[in-house]
C-alpha cells in the first residue's frame, strides 16, 4: 500500500493517540527533565542530553543535530521502517484500523497471526463445553458465581492437558504451526518439535479494543505451577501495556468516564457478573507508563482498585508514584481499597454494586498520597515535617505544573506547616541564548510568534474568523503565507495536533523552520495565548491595512504625477 493511499485523516487522529513518549522509551531510556523527557541522541555522539521528547506536542527534537519529528518520524529514522510500517506499528499499538481511500481495510504484517490466534481462542471456548477433562474447569468457573453469558462475552475457554490436543486441533501444516509458534501458543523445542504451551488451564483471551486476540492468560486447573501463565511477548502482544477486558469496558460505555483497574482475569469477570463492566486489569504486572498511557486515552478517570493487604498496599502505592506525572488538567485518579481478607467479587457480593459508585467509597490521590506519608513520618513532630517535607517533594514536582501541581504544594505545607514552594527543584528556565545563538531578548517577529503560539495549542487557531483568515492573505511578509495555510488546516480538521501539523511538513523546508519554532518554550502562560495570538494577527491586518493605504498613497501620487506631464 502506497504511502499516499493512507487518508492524512487518519494519520491526524493516529497522532492524537499515540503517546510518543512510551514509543520512544521503548527504544531508548528517557528521563523526565521538568515537563519534557530528555535522552543522549540516538542520531548523533554526544556526552550531554540534548535529545528531548515533548508529551503536550507529541514531538522531539534534538538540540543538537536539529533532528526532529514526530512518532512516526521517530520510528522511520530511528527503527529504519518505511512510512506505511511505522504507521501499522503505531496503530496496532493503540488499537486503529487502517482504512484506504477506497473505504477498504488492509491489515500489514500480522494478519496471519490476528487469525490464527482468533481461531484459538474459538477451540479453547468449545473444549470447555466439550471436552471430558473441563470438568473441574467448568466447576471452578460456576463456584466462582460466573454465569454462561459473560463466559461468553468474554470468550472463556479450556486448554485441555496433554502435549498436542491444539496442535492436532489446528491443524499440522507447517505454515500454520510457524503462525502458532510466532503467536505464543505453541512453543518449540531445541530439536524443533512443537508442543502446547497452555495444559489444562482455563483460558482468558486478551483482547485489543477491536476485538482482535492478541495473547492468552491461562489459570492452571488443581495442582500445578505457575498459577497464572501468560503468552510470551510477540509481534502483536507486549505484556507491559495490555490490559485484561478493555474492549469489553469500550464496548459496555459509548463515553466511559471512568475505568477501574483491578488486579486479575477473575476479578474482571466477577464485577462484569454484577453489572459492574468498566473494569480491567493489568496482566500481572505493576502498572506500567504504557498502561496509563493507553487508559488515559479512553477515560479522564482512573479508580485502582487493589487488596488491603501489605502486597496490595504496595502495588497502590507503586500505581500513584506511576500515575503522578500522568496528572495533567482534566485527569484524575482514586483508589479503592479492599478490607482485608475481601477481593471485588466478595465485596460486591457484600456490598453491591452501589459501592463502584459511590464517591465516599473511592480515596482521591491527594489524601491517598499525603495519609500514606503522615503514616509513615509523624508530621506531629518538628523532624517529622522536615521527613515529610522530604519524602513528598520529589513526588510532587514529577505532577506537571498547574493547579493540581499548586493545590498538592499547598496541603504539603499545610501539612508540613512550611512554605513548600522554596523548596520545589525550579522548572527548566530559557536558555540565555538559543541553539542558532540568538540574543537572550530577541523579539520574534510578528509572524514567527503566531505560528509559535500556534504550535504550542493549534485549537486556538478555531478562535481565529474565517474573514482574518482571508484578510491575513494579502499580507505582504515573510511566512505569512505559511501562517494562513496552518490556521486554515486547523480549521478543516479542528482536533489536529503539534504533532499531526509537523508531519504534514516532513522532509519539507517549511518543516524543518516548524519543527524549530516547536521545540522553542513558550513564555506567556497559558490562559493568554488566545490574546497572545488574536493581538498578533490584529497587528498584521493593522500592518497589512497600513501598507495598503501607503500603496495606494503612492499609486494616486503617481498618477497625478503623470496627469500633470508635458
Amino acid at each position: 500500500m502506497a504511502a499516499g493511499r493512507i487518508p492524512q485523516s487518519f494519520i491526524d487522529e493516529l497522532l492524537a493517540r499515540v503517546d510518543i513518549v512510551e514509543v520512544i522509551d521503548a527504544h531508548l531510556p528517557l528521563r523526565k527533565v521538568g515537563r519534557s523527557y530528555q535522552a543522549l541522541c540516538p542520531f548523533h555522539r554526544e556526552k550531554t542530553p540534548s535529545f528531548n521528547v515533548n508529551p503536550d506536542k507529541q514531538f522531539y527534537h534534538c538540540f543538537g543535530c536539529g533532528a526532529s519529528g514526530s512518532a512516526i518520524r521517530f520510528l522511520m529514522e530511528h527503527a529504519r521502517l518505511g512510512f506505511v510500517e511505522a504507521v501499522t506499528q503505531l496503530a496496532d499499538r493503540v488499537g486503529l484500523e487502517i482504512p484506504t481511500d477506497t473505504g477498504a481495510v488492509r491489515r500489514q504484517g500480522h494478519a496471519e497471526l490476528y487469525a490464527v490466534l482468533d481461531e484459538a481462542a474459538q477451540w479453547f471456548v468449545a473444549q470447555l463445553g466439550q471436552h471430558p477433562a473441563a470438568g473441574p474447569a467448568v466447576a471452578y468457573l460456576k463456584q466462582r458465581g460466573l454465569s454462561g453469558r459473560i463466559a461468553a462475552a468474554y470468550r472463556i475457554g479450556y486448554a485441555p492437558p496433554g502435549w498436542d490436543h491444539l496442535l492436532c486441533g489446528l491443524g499440522t501444516d507447517p505454515d500454520r504451526v510457524d503462525a502458532l509458534v510466532r503467536g505464543g501458543i505453541l512453543a518449540r523445542k531445541d530439536g524443533g518439535a512443537c508442543y502446547d504451551r497452555f495444559r489444562d488451564r482455563v483460558m482468558f483471551p486478551i483482547e485489543d479494543p477491536r476485538g482482535h486476540v492478541i495473547g492468552f492468560g491461562g489459570r492452571v486447573i488443581g495442582e500445578g505451577s505457575p498459577k497464572y501463565l501468560n503468552s510470551p511477548e510477540t509481534p502483536i502482544f507486549h505484556k507491559g501495556g495490555e490490559v485484561y477486558g478493555l474492549r469489553q469496558a469500550l464496548q459496555g460505555h459509548d463515553k466511559p468516564k471512568r475505568l477501574f483497574v483491578v488486579e486479575g482475569y477473575m476479578d474482571v469477570l466477577a464485577l462484569a457478573q454484577h453489572g459492574i463492566t468498566n473494569a480491567v486489569a493489568t496482566l500481572g504486572t505493576a502498572l506500567t507508563r504504557e498502561h496509563l498511557g493507553r487508559l488515559f486515552r479512553v477515560v479522564p478517570d482512573l479508580v485502582f482498585c487493589f487488596d488491603g493487604d501489605e502486597a496490595g498496599l504496595r502495588a497502590a502505592w507503586r500505581a500513584l508514584e506511576t500515575a503522578l506525572a500522568y496528572l495533567s488538567e482534566g485527569r484524575s485518579v482514586g483508589f479503592l481499597i479492599l478490607p482485608n481478607g475481601e477481593d471485588p467479587d466478595s465485596l460486591v457480593r457484600a456490598e453491591g454494586p452501589g459501592l463502584f459508585e459511590r464517591a465516599e467509597a473511592i480515596t482521591p490521590l491527594s489524601t491517598f498520597l499525603f495519609d500514606t506519608l503522615s503514616a509513615r513520618t509523624d508530621p506531629r513532630s518538628v523532624e517529622g515535617q522536615a521527613r515529610l517535607l522530604e519524602i513528598a517533594l520529589p513526588l510532587v514536582a514529577t505532577v506537571p505544573r498547574g493547579p493540581l501541581r499548586d493545590l498538592l504544594t499547598q496541603h504539603l505545607s499545610d501539612r508540613a506547616r512550611m512554605d513548600a514552594t522554596r523548596w520545589l527543584a525550579p522548572g527548566s528556565r530559557p536558555r540565555s541564548t538559543s541553539s542558532r545563538g540568538e540574543p537572550k531578548h530577541a523579539v520574534p517577529s510578528l509572524v514567527r510568534k503566531a505560528i509559535a503560539t500556534l504550535l504550542h495549542e493549534p485549537s486556538l487557531a478555531l478562535a481565529v474568523p474565517a474573514d482574518s483568515v482571508q484578510d491575513l492573505a494579502g499580507v505582504s511578509r515573510p511566512g505569512v503565507d505559511l501562517l494562513v495555510e496552518i490556521l486554515g488546516l486547523v480549521h478543516a480538521n479542528p482536533g489536529i495536533g503539534c504533532a499531526a501539523i509537523l508531519e504534514r511538513y516532513r522532509d519539507s523546508e517549511q518543516g524543518t523552520y516548524l519543527s524549530k519554532l516547536a521545540s522553542q518554550e513558550v513564555l506567556v502562560p497559558a490562559a493568554g495565548l488566545s490574546s497572545e495570538l488574536l493581538g498578533a494577527l490584529e497587528r498584521l491586518k493593522d500592518q497589512a491595512a497600513q501598507a495598503r493605504r501607503h500603496q495606494a498613497t503612492v499609486e494616486e501620487l503617481t498618477q497625478g504625477a503623470g496627469d500633470q506631464a508635458p
